[in-house]
């Protein structure tokens, strides 16, 4: 996608946006494959013999008790941590690990649960450093900071963060915050963007910003992963649910078929 296009999409989304949404001829493709994944913390699994695929083009939602795995396998398709064994497969690109350096080469980005904003620095520093290099020769492959910045406008607009741009993150709210973290992922400019929880204690009206911000990025094609609770947003947002319990892969498939699921019910959703 050209830059000009990049930039027309992150045009302010308004309210109600994108709620019609037609399928891609990509669907059902799997951009991401995890082959016999194992990871062990202490002698405990936290992921046992795992394989699964990310479809392509599709938002899918990584459910299940807590404890069940669901943020270790994120971490390792993203290369926080490195699995014990198993295989990862990105596009036709096999791999025993990611490292998180190469997040960008995948064209991939993430949000943590936490947060990863540096407090002393203003949004607008926040919002550039997702995209700065540290090489001389990567640097020259870069897009020039004009075009940084005119995303970096585009993306202010869209997580209402335009007001608060010279502000430092720590003055900010716990919502403009969560806005601030959404808008260091859009500034990357990925095909495969991973949430970590991104609702989490936020205000309605804010949670259907982040709502239309992810249709928006529905709308562009792109593959998104999100871990959530609320399966009232896993149902509206997601094409695709995977749910895990202790460190396995319990169902997945439709949202409404994945909900109706007994086994489902029972170690998850307590019915």
């Amino acid at each position: 996608m050209k830059l000009s296009q990049i930039i027309e999409n992150f045009k302010p989304i308004q309210k109600g946006a994108f709620k019609e949404i037609e399928p891609l001829s990509v669907y059902g493709l799997d951009i991401i494959s995890c082959k016999n994944l194992n990871k062990q913390f202490m002698g405990i699994k936290a992921i046992d013999n795992l394989s699964v695929g990310i479809p392509q083009a599709m938002t899918t939602g990584l459910i299940g008790p807590n404890g069940s795995g669901k943020t270790t396998l994120m971490n390792i398709i993203t290369g926080m941590i490195k699995p014990d064994s198993g295989k990862i497969r990105i596009r036709d690109k096999k791999r025993d690990r990611v490292k998180a350096n190469e997040l960008r080469k995948y064209r991939m980005a993430r949000t943590f649960q936490d947060g990863r904003l540096i407090e002393q620095l203003s949004v607008e520093d926040n919002l550039m450093l997702p995209v700065a290099e540290n090489t001389i020769i990567a640097g020259l492959k870069e897009t020039n900071i004009k075009d940084y910045k005119l995303r970096m406008n585009n993306v202010l607009q869209v997580t209402s963060l335009s007001a608060h741009r010279h502000k430092r993150a720590e003055e900010l709210s716990y919502g403009l915050r969560k806005l601030l973290e959404i808008g260091r992922l859009l500034m990357q400019d990925a095909d495969i963007y991973f949430f970590d929880e991104p609702f989490t204690g936020l205000f309605p009206e804010v949670v259907e910003q982040v709502c239309d911000i992810i249709a928006g990025l529905q709308q562009q094609g792109k593959t998104i992963v999100i871990i959530e609770h609320n399966m009232g947003l896993i149902k509206r947002l997601c094409d695709n649910i995977i749910v895990l319990d202790h460190g396995t892969l319990l169902a997945e498939g439709k949202p409404d078929d994945v909900l109706q699921n007994k086994a489902v019910r029972e170690a998850y959703l307590g019915v």
